[in-house]
């Protein structure tokens, strides 16, 4: 599909040309460019290494390997030429052999890409802070790898293969980068083709419904799975909050509020179990977060008064986010016997947050 430029109220193609021919090369420029910017290939992305490749008998090396929100690692392949050669089956590998990463040792080869004396410490503090985790005992990186193909085009053959591979079960994205020549500007046009984006929603929960079930990696993701299966059956005759959720293996569970940027969450930690309102609306500054923090605690003695119990109003320092939290006793080391009365106290914590901090919460100026 041509890319169009309006000149003198007409439509005019701009002209098309080749990475080759501007002499743009994948590891000196592609690479470099989607290092410092990896939102091109999706918002969720954080990329944690350059050129990986950190194991025996192997001189391969992973263009760039990033994390997502869902604590998955991804593999980024690129090519320049035409028709991707065979990057599929060259990313597939990597991803098999990145799989039994660990989370400490994702912070490690993160921390090797930032460099410097305190780099461990910063690496925790930036990934921690992306995934939107307090500890690094709340998190375990999962064992599935996406796989996200970067190529100025893509072969029939290249493409058929990966809508089969990810029927079955596999995750992999087709990026196509177009160059086009406006002057002596160089433009670049990013088109994701597999999934199509109109689709990619409908494909993620599909998949996710059937594989939700079977894809326990870790006993205790098996333990999220079914209290929050349990505490989302024993909410709905008291609350619709969470009628049109499903369980999850994460260690927190979120439902709307009415108003973007704010979501009402439930977290289990290890000994803790939280109800809160996190603020972060990433379409604005992270002044806002705060701003909409300090107009809802400027209420907070009849917040409190109506909610009944005192509240943490937490600024998150280092954060972009911040948040409202009501902290209890209990979490995912509950003994199962004692489940339910944790899952009430919970869910009675949710509908008392929502009562109270709706109206404010949309009635903010900002």
């Amino acid at each position: 599909m041509p890319l169009y430029k309006v000149q003198n109220g007409r439509l005019e193609a701009v002209q098309a040309t080749s990475f080759t021919e501007e002499r743009v090369f994948e590891r000196r420029d592609l690479q470099q460019l989607l290092k410092a910017d990896i939102s091109p290939l999706g918002d969720d992305l954080m990329v944690i290494a350059e050129e990986y490749g950190n194991w025996e008998d192997s001189k391969r090396r992973i263009d760039l390997l990033c994390l997502d929100k869902q604590a998955r690692l991804v593999v980024v392949e690129l090519k320049r030429t035409e028709d991707g050669g065979h990057m599929e089956l060259q990313a597939i590998r990597y991803a098999a052999m990145v799989s039994s990463m660990t989370l400490d040792q994702a912070i490690s080869t993160y921390a090797k890409y930032l460099g410097g004396d305190d780099a461990e410490a910063r690496a925790t503090k930036d990934i921690l802070e992306f995934l939107e985790e307090d500890s690094v005992d709340d998190v375990e990186l999962t064992k599935d790898v996406r796989i996200i193909l970067v190529s100025a085009d893509f072969s029939s053959e290249l493409t058929t293969a990966v809508i089969w591979l990810n029927k079955h079960d596999l995750d992999i994205t087709c990026v196509r980068l177009k160059p086009y020549k406006l002057g002596e500007t160089l433009l670049i046009d990013t088109v994701q083709i597999i999934p199509l984006p109109e689709a990619a929603d409908y494909e993620v929960k599909i998949r996710g419904k059937e594989q939700e079930a079977k894809k326990v990696q870790t006993a205790r993701q098996e333990i999220f799975r079914r209290f929050w299966a349990q505490l989302i059956d024993r909410s709905k005759p008291k609350t619709s909050l969470l009628a049109n959720r499903s369980t999850t293996t994460d260690h927190w569970l979120s439902a709307g509020i009415g108003r973007y940027g704010f979501s009402l969450n439930l977290t289990l930690t290890e000994n803790r179990a939280r109800v809160e309102i996190y603020i972060r609306n990433d379409k604005e500054p992270d002044e806002w977060n705060l701003k909409a923090l300090e107009q809802l605690k400027s209420q907070k003695d009849s917040i409190e008064q109506a909610f009944g119990a005192p509240l943490s109003w937490e600024e998150l320092p280092g954060r972009k986010g911040c948040r409202i939290n009501y902290d209890q006793d209990g979490g995912w080391r509950t003994p199962e016997g004692e489940w339910t009365e944790l899952q009430d106290r919970m869910i009675d914590g949710m509908i008392r947050f929502e009562k109270v901090l709706r109206n404010p919460i949309h009635q903010l100026k900002i």
